[in-house]
């Protein structure tokens, strides 16, 4: 008996919209990143971009638990000698509230090119609209919970 194996030509890709608000940042982005690389799938090939694509919508809205707002930090070097630079999650939260979501699933991701491109799947928006109603997503069965507390 042969073993079937996936080929480009045999993937199909769904859309799907996640509302994070309220969710837990990493317990949303764990998730997320097993739906844009296709593990939910029974035709997971881990060669292949067989995941689908993420519509991610309230992103302004996420939650993080404890004294992450203010001890979570985020580094980036500029490149020139002395140029590491340093910004906190609310930090980043209010000028960017999408890079926290991006990131997390960024660093959930294996790193290869498969991970560069798989990355294009992914939608990330501050706010509840987003302009991909022509594809038609549906809203994904999600496992993460709720938090109690707020920002």
């Amino acid at each position: 008996m042969k073993t079937a194996t996936l080929t480009p030509a045999d993937i199909q890709k769904s859309w799907y919209v996640v509302d994070v608000s309220q969710l837990q940042l990493g317990r949303v982005s764990a998730e997320i990143a097993r739906i844009l690389r296709g593990k939910h799938k029974p035709s997971f090939s881990p060669q292949w971009d067989c995941g689908d694509f993420v519509i991610v919508t309230n992103a302004a809205s996420l939650n993080l638990s404890g004294k992450k707002w203010t001890d979570k930090e985020y580094h980036h070097h500029t490149g020139y000698v002395g140029g590491i630079k340093t910004q906190t999650a609310r930090e980043i939260m209010n000028a960017h509230p999408d890079r926290l979501i991006i990131q997390a699933v960024k660093g959930m991701l294996p790193k290869n090119k498969l991970s560069r491109q798989i990355m294009k799947n992914l939608k990330v928006y501050a706010g509840a609209e987003h302009p991909h109603a022509a594809q038609q997503p549906m809203a994904f069965p999600f496992r993460a919970h709720k938090t109690r507390g707020g920002k």
